[in-house]
């Protein structure tokens, strides 16, 4: 990967690029993040800093002579970042460079110390990206030095040479700086890519506003577009705007990303419209602890009984006719189900016969985490399920003998359905190379927050 390039993806720690809402969710990068750009970018911005010196002409006595200038080492020793409010991000860079000076008789080496200043704006792209810009840059120089070894030489062919180095630098630095940001740009539009929830659904992020930009923080707010079978899942009712408050999450961190009530609201939505809630849960009769058969029912329902004399698989067919619900309070994530149960029975002559059906409603325990780039859960049921007879073709049927054969047969296939669903998780915004490190989820009256470190790696 070119220099530029990797200083790129570096300074992308210092955007907003991890993110979602509307339904609302706001990302924010902390100063903690430019201490680790910082750091990790000093070498990949010493290569990126090696720019070509011309010819100089050197005056021998009688002609000008051309003279090769060769960088010999550019050493980073001190690379600072700062947010600057309204705007973007201030970049202060000292770096020693040392170029060899191939005069006659001897050559000799010169070493430059050289400040760089610039100024990274950033915006709002017309493709729902962060873009950024260097509107002001200026290179700073010192005064030259000889290193010790080499031959002496006059302070006037001296300053030549260092004016001749200056010149040079004070047009190419400046240009390596704005031709790094634009590779980042092109970079930053894999943000609006899809990610996949499920086989037939997808998640588009996109930026839905200017950053909001202090001396402390980067604050972006993200589209987050939800899509079963290329078409967009909306909300019954508007979402409301969000706004993540100053203090959550752990401190000193470097990236804070607040998610909505909304955007629960939506992903559960599109798993209700994709059918992915859905199971059939059937019983086989070579299993000797399997309670779905009619031999088990008929015990409990007279008229299972009549119908079946010998035993046959029973199976439960669970559907979510009504989208679940979220419930999020301070450390506390709840969800419901509602779901509708038909229990049917294998007949003779091998179709399935609709014995009754349940209208189900199970209270679950919901467990947030972040793991390779993706938010996931994993429930546990609280309490007893609630169930009350929707229709029969057995007659009447007595729920309270029958609710503790549906919990013990209903509860962990549910389970297992639900967290292999929520286990897959939701690709949460990312850029190429960029990972969550040691995140940890935190639960608010009406939304989450995710506190994590940010590592690059190629």
């Amino acid at each position: 990967m070119a220099p530029a390039r990797r200083v790129g993806l570096l300074l992308s720690l210092l955007l907003p690029v991890v993110s979602a809402s509307m339904p609302g969710t706001v990302v924010r990068l902390n100063r903690a993040v430019l201490s680790y750009v910082s750091e990790i970018g000093k070498a990949p911005l010493q290569q990126a800093l090696n720019v070509t010196v011309p010819y100089f002409l050197d005056w021998n006595g009688e002609v000008h002579q051309p003279t090769r200038i060769q960088t010999l080492n550019i050493r980073v020793p001190h690379f600072h970042l700062k947010f600057v409010a309204d705007f973007g991000v201030r970049l202060l860079v000292a770096a020693n460079f040392t170029f060899k000076v191939f005069r006659v008789p001897e050559p000799l080496e010169l070493m430059l110390p050289v400040v760089v200043l610039a100024d990274a704006h950033v915006a709002q792209g017309s493709i729902g990206t962060p873009v950024v810009s260097i509107s002001a840059c200026f290179p700073l120089f010192s005064n030259a030095s000889v290193s010790h070894g080499s031959s002496s030489v006059a302070p006037g062919p001296l300053a030549l040479v260092q004016k001749h180095v200056r010149a040079v630098l004070r047009n190419k630095l400046c240009l390596s700086v704005s031709n790094l940001v634009q590779g980042l740009n092109v970079h930053l539009g894999t943000l609006i890519g899809l990610n996949p929830v499920g086989p037939e659904s997808q998640i588009r992020y996109s930026m839905i506003s200017v950053p909001n930009i202090t001396k402390d923080y980067i604050s972006l707010d993200i589209n987050a577009v939800l899509f079963l079978l290329g078409k967009p899942i909306v909300l019954p009712v508007d979402a409301t705007p969000f706004v993540l408050p100053l203090h959550v999450g752990a401190n000193g961190t470097m990236a804070t990303v607040g998610l909505s009530q909304d955007l629960f609201d939506s992903v559960l939505l599109l798993l209700q419209k994709a059918g992915a809630l859905n199971l059939d849960i059937t019983g086989q009769l070579e299993s000797g602890d399997n309670l779905l058969n009619t031999s088990v029912l008929g015990q409990l329902i007279p008229e299972v009984a009549r119908w079946f004399p010998k035993p046959m698989p029973v199976a439960l067919k669970v559907q979510l006719g009504a989208t679940p619900v979220v419930t999020l309070h301070t450390h506390n994530a709840t969800l419901q189900l509602q779901p509708f149960v038909e229990v049917r029975a294998v007949a003779s002559n091998s179709a399935f016969r609709s014995l009754f059906s349940f209208d189900m409603v199970v209270n679950l325990s919901l467990q947030l985490s972040v793991s390779k780039l993706k938010l996931r859960g994993t429930t546990s049921v609280l309490g007893d399920i609630q169930l009350a007879v929707a229709s029969s073709n057995v007659g009447f049927i007595d729920t309270d003998q029958v609710h503790p054969l549906m919990d013990a047969v209903f509860k962990k296939p549910l389970l297992d359905h639900l967290n292999a669903l929520l286990g897959m998780g939701i690709a949460l915004p990312n850029v190429v190379n960029l990972h969550y490190v040691d995140p940890e989820v935190f639960v608010y009256e009406g939304y989450v927050v995710i506190s994590s470190g940010l590592l690059y790696q190629r």
